[in-house]
């Protein structure tokens, strides 16, 4: 769907309930903020975010990071956001239970196959949470009051607790991608264990954030305070080392296991999924420059995301392997968005198709809705698939970039996801009633030839179809 699920992410989050913020009051504010707000971001927004990105070295890729606007959209997060924090004196409110947790709903639950994060009540993670705290560096968190006196020092039986506390979740997490994610997941069972762990904690917390956007609602307020409240939290999370539910506490042993990992993406991910509330945000697209950074808020983050954790070969930064990154967030999400044309369009009314692009093949939104495949959207679907190739071509050199225990598996991923490209080839481009998919046989047969790609060897002597992997390539 909208993040791509193939090279990254996390969990995170707390006891709220969904419904902390719904009462009556603070509902009516929240749709009177989305009354106010119009039908939309303006051209002159989108202009704005379009001017303020940077072009990368390769002349095709935009870094949009921390790009953003004073939009319509942008001053009602923030205006949500006060109101969650006056309504309940300047802290985000919590459920003293864990029956409801935020991003966790019951499509969740359901392609998971049981209840997630009831197996540690509130005072078990508030004690997780402080352990992880006392074993990150002195000046990682600011102090925030009440919040370490509680647990200051932990017995051998109480940090064997948390140890299991700790594992449960992540198995978890890593049941979760599994349930969404299943080429990602396939990639993951080839990493080393911290690694393995860590991604999937960033992958759950991306989940959680789509599913607040996506999950059926009653009403578009309750998924605006959700948004502000996710952020806040996530936020806390990053400055205070604050949790709240069980699934946060693996976002916070990653945030401590991996300073470098910045918070940037993963607001900017936020911003994406913004983009995606109706009447603030944005269903259709005119340009492909205005579908780039959509890509990059809802995929190219992901690989920002992930960067600290794969780590980088000797001789390479993180910034000369942001511009393949960002390259593969974009391929991925092109990829999603033309294999669920149909299903985007008929179930949740967009189109992410560059309406510029339709104007040119000759493509309607009434064909799209209707479902309709003729020789003008075989050739649109050509176009765009050529477009996303070249992305992933683009993405390639990257690989040589990360350390080599993390090769193997964004390559493999990178082949599998690349593969969805030849299955709405061989649909004859139908991707309006028909959902590409790889089988997970045809991935595993994959895996040797991703492997062999990753060694030096195939800069010589590629596999037959692949292009040669010149010096300025590798």
């Amino acid at each position: 769907m909208r993040f791509s699920s193939i090279i990254l992410l996390i969990v995170f989050m707390s006891t709220t309930t969904t419904t902390a913020f719904t009462v009556p009051a603070f509902s009516r504010n929240v749709h009177n903020v989305l009354a106010s707000a119009g039908t939309g971001r303006t051209k002159d927004e989108i202009a704005s975010e379009l001017t303020s990105g940077k072009l990368l070295e390769g002349g095709a890729v935009f870094d949009f990071s921390s790009v953003k606007t004073s939009s319509e959209a942008e001053k009602a997060l923030v205006e949500v956001r006060r109101k969650i924090l006056e309504e309940n004196q300047g802290e985000i409110a919590t459920s003293t239970s864990n029956d409801a947790i935020l991003g966790i709903n019951e499509d969740v639950i359901s392609e998971v196959g049981h209840d997630l994060g009831i197996f540690a009540n509130t005072e078990t993670v508030g004690k997780c949470a402080s352990y992880l705290r006392s074993k990150a560096p002195s000046d990682m968190f600011q102090p925030k009051e009440n919040f370490e006196e509680r647990y200051s020092s932990f017995t051998g039986s109480e940090k064997d607790e948390i140890a299991k506390v700790l594992e449960k979740a992540y198995v978890e997490s890593g049941e979760v991608t599994s349930a969404f994610a299943k080429t990602f997941y396939l990639g993951t069972q080839i990493m080393q264990p911290a690694a393995q762990r860590a991604i999937w904690a960033v992958y759950v917390w991306c989940r959680r954030t789509d599913e607040i956007v996506d999950a059926p609602r009653e009403n578009d307020a309750e998924m605006l305070t959700d948004l502000g409240s996710w952020e806040l939290r996530l936020e806390n999370l990053w400055k205070y080392g604050e949790v709240h539910d069980v699934l946060d506490l693996c976002l916070l042993d990653v945030r401590i296991n991996y300073p470098k990992l910045s918070i940037t993406p993963f607001v900017d991910m936020i911003r994406g999924m913004l983009m995606d509330v109706p009447k603030l945000g944005q269903d259709r697209y005119d340009t492909f420059d205005e579908l780039h950074l959509y890509c990059y808020r809802v995929a190219g983050t992901v690989g920002l995301m992930s960067m600290p954790v794969f780590g980088c070969a000797t001789g390479f930064t993180e910034e000369q392997a942001k511009e393949p990154a960002l390259s593969l967030g974009v391929a991925f999400q092109i990829t999603n968005i033309l294999r669920d044309v149909g299903e985007d369009a008929v179930t949740r009314g967009r189109v992410y198709l560059p309406q510029e692009d339709m104007r040119k093949f000759g493509v309607t939104e009434e064909q799209v809705m209707a479902q309709r495949i003729d020789e003008n959207y075989v050739k649109l679907m050509k176009y765009e698939i050529d477009r996303a190739r070249m992305y992933y071509e683009r993405a390639l050199k990257g690989v040589a970039m990360l350390a080599p225990e993390s090769r193997l598996p964004v390559q493999s991923s990178l082949d599998c996801y690349g593969a969805i490209l030849d299955k709405i080839e061989e649909n004859n481009y139908d991707t309006l009633t028909k959902r590409a998919y790889v089988s997970k046989w045809e991935k595993l047969i994959t895996i040797p030839f991703s492997w062999y790609r990753t060694q030096e060897i195939s800069k010589t002597f590629p596999i037959p179809g692949d292009k040669p992997l010149g010096p300025k390539d590798s």
